[in-house]
């Protein structure tokens, strides 16, 4: 994972990181029930970030996909790896 451009001074978390929101849902991952979610984020780019609960900016290509927030900046993660 790549840090682009960030606003703060953190890269937006996946949602398979530790982080107090979700990345695929939004919703709180204190709240548990989250294996979908889980499973989602092997594949797919997350669609929230999981510091601030914004939805982000989410552009996928063939080779990487890239998320934003406003908040927190950019990640880049190639789609190879």
């Amino acid at each position: 994972m790549i840090f682009v451009d960030g606003v703060g001074s953190e890269p937006v978390a996946r949602s398979g990181e530790v982080g107090e929101w979700c990345g695929q849902c939004g919703e709180a991952v204190a709240s548990g029930g989250h294996e979908r979610c889980a499973r989602r984020a092997e594949l797919e780019p997350p669609r929230f970030c999981a510091r601030c609960r914004r939805r982000m900016k989410v552009q996928v290509t063939p080779g990487t996909w890239t998320a934003t927030c406003v908040a927190h900046g950019t990640v880049e993660h190639s789609t190879w790896s």
